[in-house]
C-alpha cells in the first residue's frame, strides 16, 4: 500500500498516510493517458468555424457575362469559388469535434494518472493551506520554502485566499478536487494534494 508523507507549510513533517493502493499504485499505460488527454483537449475545441459554399453565397441568378467575345473563361454564376465574392472551396463547417471515451476508461485513466505521480516522486500531501489574505507574495514564499514550481494544487473546497492568490504565479493552478482532470495531473511537474481532497478522490475513483 502506497504511503506519503503529510507536510504543513512550514515544510516539517506532520504524519505518514496511507493511499488506496487500486488508485495511486496501478501499473500505467500511456496509452490509455494518451487518449484521455487527446479527448479532453477536443472538448476544448469550439467547432465554430464557418464558410459559406457556392450553394450559400447570395446572388448567382444571372450569368455575369455573356458566353463568347469578351476574352474571359466562361462562367454560369457570380457564385462560383473562381469568381470574386465566390463561395469557398472545401471550407471549414461547425463541427463537433468529441473523442468519446466511456466511464470506466475515463476512470481508468485518472487513476493511471495519479499513479504515475505518486510513483515519480511527484506527489505531495499538504495537511492544510490555509493563508490570512489574498496575497501572491505570501503564496510564492510557501512555493519557494516547498520547493515547488509548476505546481498543480487540489483543494476539497473553495479557498477564495488561495485561489485568487495563485492567479498571478506563473506556473501554478488551483483547483478543486471534484473537478480534477488527467489533463492538468500530467501538465503539472508536481501534484500537491490538500489532505481532506484524497478521501473526495478516492470516493469519486472508488465507485
Amino acid at each position: 500500500m502506497p504511503t506519503v508523507t503529510v507536510y504543513n507549510l512550514t515544510g516539517e513533517k506532520v504524519e505518514e498516510l496511507f493511499l488506496k493502493d487500486e488508485i495511486f499504485n496501478r501499473e500505467v499505460n500511456p496509452h490509455i493517458l494518451h487518449q484521455m488527454v487527446l479527448s479532453f483537449q477536443a472538448k476544448q475545441r469550439a467547432g465554430t468555424s464557418s464558410t459559406k459554399d457556392r450553394s450559400e453565397v447570395s446572388g448567382g441568378g444571372k450569368k455575369p457575362f455573356r458566353q463568347k467575345g469578351t476574352g474571359r473563361a466562361r462562367q454560369g454564376t457570380r457564385t462560383s469559388p473562381l469568381m470574386r465574392g465566390g463561395g469557398i472551396i472545401f471550407g471549414p463547417s461547425p463541427r463537433v469535434y468529441d473523442l468519446k471515451i466511456n466511464k470506466k476508461v475515463r476512470k481508468l485513466a485518472m487513476k493511471m494518472a495519479l499513479s504515475a505521480r505518486w510513483q515519480g516522486d511527484q506527489l505531495m500531501v499538504l495537511d492544510n493551506f490555509h493563508l490570512d489574505q489574498i496575497k501572491t507574495k505570501n503564496l510564492s514564499q510557501v512555493m519557494d520554502r516547498l520547493q515547488l514550481k509548476k505546481t498543480l494544487i487540489v483543494t476539497d473546497q473553495e479557498n477564495l485566499n488561495l485561489e485568487k492568490s495563485a492567479r498571478n504565479v506563473n506556473g501554478v493552478k488551483v483547483l478543486r478536487a471534484d473537478g480534477l482532470n488527467v489533463l492538468d495531473v500530467l501538465r503539472y511537474d508536481r501534484l500537491v494534494l490538500l489532505k481532506p481532497s484524497i478521501p473526495i478522490i478516492e470516493e469519486a475513483l472508488g465507485q
